[in-house]
């Protein structure tokens, strides 16, 4: 499937992507997934439901594909993670952009919105909002952002 192809599919069920590393680093404004997962997961809210894998490398392909792209409106993401000899797990609510996929570690540049990103972390889980949808109703990134921007009024 072409990359166009799959990105407005992608786009059309709205769908949210999943990552998961064993640990993860931050490092000069970058987040890193330390030996992220092969595959990236996304699913769709109702009425679609659709659920599925893409290879990582092919996310990092699209990345800047279709006028909504996340190039041209980074996503918000949530990174849940235990830090590194901790029992207790935490969260931070990012924006990210920039990918780079390097060997199995994929970075981002990472802007902090909610929450302290860990300089050390283990086990972690990346949640990212659907491309061209921040404000997605299925989004919990875009469910934070749009609280935060009710509290500015």
């Amino acid at each position: 499937m072409a990359d166009t192809q799959l990105t407005q599919q992608l786009a059309e069920i709205e769908a949210m992507f999943v990552q998961v590393a064993p640990a993860a680093e931050a490092v000069d404004g970058r987040l890193i997934l330390k030996n992220v997962s092969e595959s990236t997961l996304f699913f769709s809210d109702r009425p679609n439901r659709v659920v599925g894998h893409i290879h990582t490398s092919q996310l990092v392909s699209v990345w800047d594909e279709g006028e909504n792209s996340f190039e041209s409106d980074p996503p918000n993401a949530v990174l849940a993670f235990v830090e590194q000899g901790g029992a207790v797990p935490s969260d931070v609510v990012v924006e990210i952009s920039n990918p780079v996929l390097s060997g199995w570690d994929l970075s981002y540049s990472a802007t902090v919105l909610s929450g302290t990103l860990p300089t050390s972390a283990g086990a972690c889980t990346l949640f990212i909002d659907p491309i061209g949808s921040p404000l997605s109703p299925v989004s919990v990134a875009g469910m934070n952002r749009r609280d935060r921007r009710r509290d500015r009024r």
